[in-house]
């Protein structure tokens, strides 16, 4: 008998990892919402972004770092890589490889994916770009400091 840890996983990951989202979209229940620290989105928006990550990422896969299931929630820690070869959230392609690490935790009652609560860190994909770093920043804020002294 399959687990729900196992149903959950296994969907997850072809939809994150292959771009499939049948599976994904047949797991869940009809109020199924998606949050994340941008807001809630439901299944129509996820897999939109899904899609979307597909389109500028070529070689994109997900890896399934960790996944427990306690009662009726269901945690993977995972992690997304790609090639970035299309526009992604404004950002032309750079043709750099981007590496990101993230939670989701995955709320299922009756056989079906409830909702889904998303923790990343965006900054990690955009240093990945080479778009954004903290240090960089840093120190041309002492550079200029110092020029103005």
């Amino acid at each position: 008998m399959t687990t729900m840890l196992e149903k959950i996983t296994e969907a997850w990951t072809k939809a994150w990892g292959e771009g499939d989202t049948t599976a994904f979209e047949r797991l869940v229940a009809p109020e199924y919402e998606r949050t994340s620290k941008t807001g809630a989105e439901d299944l129509a928006r996820v897999v939109q972004q899904i899609e979307e990550s597909h389109r500028a990422f070529g070689d994109f896969h997900v890896k399934v770092l960790r996944a427990i299931e306690d009662d009726n929630l269901v945690a993977i820690h995972w992690e997304t890589a790609g090639k970035h070869t299309g526009e992604f959230m404004g950002v032309p392609p750079t043709g750099r490889t981007v590496t990101v690490q993230g939670a989701s935790f995955i709320s299922h009652s009756n056989g079906l994916i409830t909702s889904e609560a998303v923790v990343w860190d965006p900054r990690e994909m955009l240093s990945s770009m080479s778009i954004w770093h903290l240090g960089d920043q840093r120190s041309t804020r002492r550079k200029s400091e110092t020029n103005a002294h």
